[in-house]
């Protein structure tokens, strides 16, 4: 199967779940859009979470690299995905939790070890640039960022400014390019 195959089924399928909305909608930076993708749905619909597991597995065979997953959005994408290619994740949140360890990642992380962030929708950025930073301050390598969806609204650019790569399953021009064809 091409690229191309493999995008143009993850768009039916994200599709299919209802996954991608039009209307008016307020995003979590604040600004508003008149589309929102769903994470919500895409991320429980088990044929959509089985193709991004199989993409983003895929993206990632040419590294051994840990996984980490940005909470609590990004959880169920690097724990399909991690299972797929039978590797530990870890989890990263935005600021220490006030209860229990209080820690800012969660699973086993070691100084120096290389890892790749998996998201799930990047818009600013800012999210996975906060799970950079709490992983970098734990002494992890990171590179690159993994997203099913890039809006395109400053992610990569942000993400570029600390050094990281941004890669996406798919743009927001690749997903509303045929919009009135449905």
């Amino acid at each position: 199967m091409t690229d191309d195959d493999r995008r143009d089924e993850l768009i039916a399928a994200l599709r299919a779940a209802d996954a991608v909305k039009f209307g008016e909608f307020e995003l979590s930076h604040g600004g508003t859009s008149d589309y929102y993708v769903d994470k919500y749905l895409f991320e429980t619909d088990p044929d959509c979470l089985g193709r991004i597991a199989d993409a983003f597995a895929d993206r990632l065979a040419d590294t051994d690299a840990k996984l980490a997953g940005v909470a609590l959005g990004a959880v169920p994408l690097v724990a399909v995905t991690a299972e797929k290619l039978g590797r530990p994740y870890v989890i990263a949140r935005k600021q220490a939790k006030e209860y229990g360890t209080g820690n800012r990642i969660e699973g086993r992380l070691d100084a120096g070890e290389e890892v790749v962030v998996l998201e799930d929708i990047a818009t600013t950025g800012q999210s996975a640039v906060d799970a950079v930073e709490a992983l970098r301050e734990a002494g992890a390598t990171v590179n690159r960022v993994l997203v099913v969806v890039d809006r395109e609204e400053g992610a990569a650019e942000l993400l570029a400014d600390h050094d990281v790569e941004l890669e996406s399953l798919l743009t927001a021009s690749e997903l509303l390019a045929d919009r009135d064809a449905e």
